[in-house]
């Protein structure tokens, strides 16, 4: 990958790679930061060089739902990669870091011009529409504790470090359960020695054993990534172990 920070640009031919970038201006992604709100029409598509972002769905009268997650490994806005420019959710910055960021009308005439570009954002969107469609089944099937282990482990992929801050208010938001249940959750894996959570930090302290008693749901989106975008992509934490 580099110094470019971003897995779907670093696996571009370099030519082509070399174009998109200077169309490509670097900003950053601020904590709890709205990029695009479901129904808007953004500006811009968005490629995590650091930091993450969380795809929430809304519905009107309902708590807000966390359907998918986006780090180094992808991009936000894949709505353009089908010509459609309305956002179907919210993206909201879950982690601080940065992105670079290119113009939708840009970055749709290199769609239009480059085959390899289109290819690549091709096999990306069918990772994303695997990704919402495993939350889906997800919450409907299985247990807060093993959804909130899968979480942890998608976040602990893609913050670059074992500590990031999270509170428990924000794990309902994004699980869609009741605040006790996920206190109730975390206490186990703490007691365990799988977690530390201090005053909104949250760290993992044994990966191995957290992946063991996450859900099947977690290993699942790795698989679908490689099997799509190839082993040679530079893979989130952890995507080569399963």
């Amino acid at each position: 990958m580099g110094t470019i920070g971003n897995h779907l640009l670093a696996v571009l031919p370099a030519r082509d790679r070399k174009r998109l970038l200077l169309l490509a201006t670097a900003v950053p992604l601020d904590l709890s930061a709205v990029l695009v709100d479901a129904g808007e029409t953004p500006g811009y598509v968005y490629f995590p060089t650091s930091g993450f972002v969380s795809l929430v769905a809304t519905t009107e009268g309902n708590p807000s739902l966390e359907v998918g997650m986006v780090g180094t490994e992808g991009m936000v806005g894949t709505q353009v990669v089908l010509g459609v420019v309305e956002a179907p959710v919210r993206a909201l910055v879950q982690g601080a870091g940065s992105a670079l960021r290119i113009p939708i009308h840009a970055f749709r005439l290199e769609l239009d011009s480059c085959k390899a570009l289109k290819k690549t954002m091709d096999r990306y969107v069918h990772v994303i529409n695997s990704q919402l469609t495993t939350s889906a089944s997800c919450v409907r099937f299985h247990q807060v504790g093993p959804r909130l282990a899968r979480w942890l482990l998608m976040s602990h992929d893609r913050a670059q470090s074992d500590t990031f801050r999270v509170t428990q208010e924000f794990l309902a938001y994004m699980l869609g359960a009741r605040r006790s249940g996920i206190s109730e959750a975390a206490t186990l894996l703490q007691r365990e020695g799988l977690i530390s959570y201090k005053r909104g930090e949250m760290t993992i302290l044994d990966r191995p054993a957290l992946e063991a008693v996450s859900c099947s749901c977690y290993g699942a989106d790795l698989q679908c990534y490689v099997r799509t975008l190839g082993s040679s992509s530079v893979q989130p934490r952890g995507a080569t172990a399963h």
